[in-house]
């Protein structure tokens, strides 16, 4: 679609609903924002555009008058497509885009797309830093900060952009299509969302959908749902498994300590986990899926082995903060879900106690509170899902739970009850929103009231 003179809605007035905006004046369109809460402050919203004079701002009820004068209407990731104005909006025949078509549909270049629910940032990062080790022209973009329309403009024929993409931005897809996608897991999450497994399931699936024989597909042998649609016929792209738990005749797999790729008759090792600097098999099985990635991207294994273990770890995610009496601290704030923040207890080598709670995302918890394996001493949980999560526990016998009014509490009580040797790990299993703003900010206030404890004297 030629978008110059184009009358868009975009609906959302949030960082993605911004840079969809900018984007859009950048190529002749015609950008309306357009958000529900009538409560917002249209020039607050203005002054975050590079352009505002040529933004229309609507908020509360959408005249059917301006819908009418519509030609495309432009979803943020964070609005559900299931309200009644957005199957309005279908009815009248409007083509409906999220920021990821819009930007691709903008963008030159290829594309390598990563989705799942968990593992996404750090595979996201760690593939990013590969491609710009390798290549001039790389863009790492979606969910890990940098919104996909604020580079598209920006991208050439040689550009390689690594994108982040969440079930929510698949939902609005038409033609998007990665040369190299990546399908991580797939574990219960957003179902306040989604409403059902199902429905969830197919969404993560679309980010093959478009996909040629030519194009690769990355899937976790593992994940059962992932196996069975790898096999299923259903992907036209070429699909290649990794495993963490055994070897594969063809893809990438662990082998003692070394990551084995097999490609036809080759068998490439790509580095050994003890050259990794991240912690832990959920982050062995990321290595696997970004070289993968990377190698069918046409990178060479040694440039590869390179940068996956010159890789740190992604902040929020099983991130090292400090040691104080003798007591190590993580953040894994961006544990937002319980399936997230096993991998974060798995990591854990030592007697742990654990900061969890949070908003509530419908999530169930037994398979948490089971992972703990005898690691978790206490279980200090705060935020709306406390009492829940303490009930559950109870239930699978683990009773060492303590309730905080809030993280700086939560914080101070690890802190007295730890012993020499111990690590504090918050991991929430649930999403921050309600006492954060996100979980970065929670990972970031963490992390200032652990440096604030106190050093016990000499």
């Amino acid at each position: 679609m030629k978008l110059e003179g184009k009358r868009v809605l975009v609906f959302g007035a949030g960082i993605s609903g911004i840079g969809a905006a900018d984007l859009l004046c950048k190529v002749g369109a015609c950008p309306v924002i357009y958000d529900g809460n009538d409560k917002q402050d249209p020039e607050a919203i203005k002054a975050r555009l590079e352009q505002p004079e040529n933004v229309d701002i609507i908020l509360g009820e959408l005249p059917e008058e301006a819908r009418k004068t519509l030609d495309l209407v432009v979803m943020s990731p964070g609005v559900p497509t299931d309200l009644p104005i957005v199957k309005t909006l279908r009815t009248q025949g409007l083509p409906i885009w999220g920021e990821v078509e819009l930007a691709y549909q903008m963008g030159k270049g290829k594309v390598l797309a990563i989705t799942g629910t968990n593992g996404k940032t750090t595979t996201t990062a760690m593939l990013g830093k590969i491609m710009s080790d390798y290549l001039d022209s790389v863009y790492v973009v979606g969910n890990i900060g940098t919104p996909y329309t604020s580079v598209a403009l920006d991208t050439k024929e040689e550009t390689v952009t690594v994108a982040e993409i969440s079930s929510f931005q698949l939902e609005t897809i038409q033609d998007f299509q990665p040369a190299v996608s990546a399908i991580l897991n797939i574990t219960e999450d957003h179902l306040n969302r989604h409403h059902t497994m199902e429905e969830y399931i197919r969404v993560k699936e679309l980010i093959t959908s478009n996909q040629t024989k030519d194009q690769v597909c990355v899937l976790n042998y593992e994940d059962e749902v992932l196996r069975t649609f790898g096999e299923s016929g259903q992907v036209k792209a070429k699909v290649v498994y990794f495993s963490s738990l055994r070897e594969l005749s063809q893809g990438i797999f662990l082998r003692g300590k070394e990551i084995v790729l097999r490609d036809g008759e080759k068998e490439l090792v790509i580095t050994t986990t003890d050259r990794l600097k991240i912690l832990g098999r959920h982050n062995h099985e990321n290595t696997m899926a970004a070289a993968a990635m990377a190698y069918y991207a046409g990178v060479p294994v040694e440039n590869i082995k390179e940068s996956v273990e010159n890789f740190v770890a992604v902040e929020h995610r099983i991130e090292y903060v400090t040691e104080k009496n003798g007591v190590v601290y993580y953040n894994d704030s961006k544990g937002t879900n319980p399936d997230a923040a096993i991998k974060g207890i798995q990591a854990m080598d030592r007697p742990t106690l654990l900061i969890g709670g949070g908003y509530d995302k419908q999530s169930s918890y037994e398979e948490w509170i089971e992972a703990f394996d005898g690691k978790v001493r206490y279980l200090v949980l705060i935020g709306q899902t406390r009492e829940k999560i303490e009930e559950t526990a109870h239930k699978c016998g683990f009773m060492n739970t303590i309730l905080a009014d809030n993280l700086e509490e939560a914080v101070k009580i690890c802190a007295e009850k730890a012993n020499k040797g111990d690590a504090v790990l918050l991991s929430p299993a649930c999403a921050s929103w309600g006492q954060f703003d996100n979980y970065e900010q929670r990972g970031r206030m963490f992390k200032e009231y652990v440096y604030a404890l106190p050093e016990a004297d000499a």
